[in-house]
């Protein structure tokens, strides 16, 4: 098919720091591309560009359908046929899905017979894209997944023609991962291109045609998809081989720290039994509504359970709010740390020290600058924090040092037992491979630690047991020396 989009020479600056050097890049109509890299490789800028958020330096060139663009803004991209879904969607929660679809075709005045006319647009687009959208409920009430089909279905009441995805799977289960490339694979049918930006390889590869990786602002090249490997592109993005070798000591003769005895909270979870001990990493994996997040919110004192027994070290406790959870010992990092984990606009001390204050507190009450300071270098050198001041927001950091200020806020309450929900969604492959570490030195000194995740790669490679769980029940144990990823997956969507 000919090139929807055809760049040459593509190169930015920002004052002294190089964030293009001279990148080519071709979209064919109807193809399904992934664009790869690292963190500050490159991709954003060059995404900005596409869309006419940035324009390039001098002497690059931009040609969409045949046409040379000396000018590209936001609106000229826009009605070129582009469209880019960002990973946080900028959706409206409180309009309804077709008041989301629908509004950027009837901005000129959103009353009387215009209301019509924007549900009839959005209709005709759930239609058209063959999904399970009801339009007039609110986008607020949806799950992540059913927001994307909404994001998607925007772009194409847009008429778009080239529509480029931000981390489109970094929210979501395997099943909701599937949905999503049966869309793709839809619109490439309607002669609609698809940029996959994502850290999730494996599940880009299994859709994408091409690949481009980008490392410091550099293009290294374009790939047939079919000949690229997860493991290889992880070479190529990085410069650095990860080779991860599945290892897991003997921890029979270790403590117990946490054992849960028939725990159940009706509509989550029924009749759960489990137990890990002092230096185990205990994977726990499932797919969506198997129960995974609830039990960890119960755990947590967050949704506390009905009936059953928790105890920690041997002793009965009641974890009736997270306040009595962090008292005992117990802490958890959520699935959602834009929302859940982090203050977005304060600074990254301030994220640090938000579970501890009490424990920083001076004469009068008042915080203690020296024992903040003390606490917050502690954290920032312990956990490799790459940050240049402390009082930045914590908004400024990369996806992988956002998580590493989440772990410190809850190492800093010193717990027994550390559950981390979906440790790594949204963080690249190097800083993946940092938190790991995290992890395995956290196990390593003693610490209990539950990690719950829905990719196979995650708990095969960084579990010493995994519990499967599925609607509400644990359904099997494994030991990772005994299965592989393919079985893994079956024993999942069985």
């Amino acid at each position: 098919m000919p090139n929807f989009i055809e760049m040459s020479g593509i190169s930015k600056h920002f004052g002294g720091v190089t964030a293009l050097a001279d990148v080519d890049l071709t979209i064919a109509a109807g193809e399904v591309h992934c664009l790869a890299g690292e963190n500050g490789s490159g991709k954003s800028t060059l995404i900005k560009i596409i869309s006419g958020v940035q324009p390039p330096d001098a002497g690059g060139e931009i040609v969409i359908d045949g046409t040379r663009q000396t000018h590209l803004t936001p609106s000229e991209s826009t009605r070129l046929g582009i469209q880019v879904i960002y990973q946080d969607l900028a959706l409206f929660p409180d309009l309804t899905v077709a008041e989301n679809i629908g509004f950027a075709q009837h901005l000129s005045g959103l009353h009387g017979a215009r209301w019509a006319k924007l549900r009839e647009t959005a209709q005709a687009v759930i239609a058209r894209l063959g999904v399970q959208l009801d339009p007039a409920a609110r986008l607020g009430d949806l799950s992540i997944a059913q927001r994307q089909l909404v994001a998607i279905c925007r772009a194409l009441a847009a008429d778009a023609r080239l529509v480029i995805m931000d981390e489109p799977t970094a929210s979501l289960t395997r099943t909701e991962v599937d949905t999503l490339l049966g869309i793709t694979r839809e619109l490439k049918r309607r002669g609609i291109a698809v940029v996959f930006v994502s850290h999730r390889l494996d599940e880009v590869l299994e859709i994408a045609e091409r690949v481009t990786v980008l490392r410091d602002g550099r293009k290294l090249g374009t790939w047939d998809a079919q000949e690229m490997t997860p493991a290889r592109l992880g070479t190529l993005m990085t410069g650095h081989e990860f080779d991860y070798k599945i290892a897991v000591p003997d921890l029979a003769a270790a403590p117990v720290v946490l054992s849960v005895s028939n725990l159940s909270r009706t509509g989550d979870f029924e009749d759960v039994s489990l137990e890990i001990r002092a230096g185990e990493i205990l994977g726990l994996i499932g797919l969506l509504g198997s129960g995974r997040t609830e039990l960890a919110l119960s755990l947590f004192g967050m949704r506390p359970a009905e009936s059953g027994e928790i105890r920690l070290n041997g002793k009965p406790v009641l974890l009736r709010s997270n306040r009595a959870a962090i008292d005992e010992g117990i802490a958890y990092v959520s699935e959602d740390r834009l929302s859940l984990g982090l203050v977005l606009e304060q600074p990254i001390a301030s994220n640090i020290i938000l579970s501890t204050l009490d424990r920083l507190t001076g004469a009068g009450g008042l915080l203690s600058r020296e024992r903040t300071g003390a606490s917050v270098g502690h954290w920032i050198e312990q956990l490799g924090i790459k940050v240049s001041d402390p009082e930045n927001a914590v908004r400024t950091l990369s996806g992988g040092n956002q998580q590493r200020v989440v772990i410190a806020k809850w190492l800093a309450t010193n717990p027994r037992v550390l559950i981390l929900d979906s440790p790594t969604v949204g963080v690249d492959i190097n800083a993946k491979d940092g938190i790991y570490a995290i992890v395995k030195s956290l196990a390593a000194a003693g610490m209990a630690v539950l990690m719950i995740s829905d990719e196979i790669p995650e708990v095969l490679y960084h579990s010493h047991r995994i519990l499967v769980m599925q609607s509400g029940r644990l359904k099997a144990e494994y030991h990772p020396m005994q299965i592989t990823e393919s079985a893994l997956r079956e024993a999942i969507d069985a």
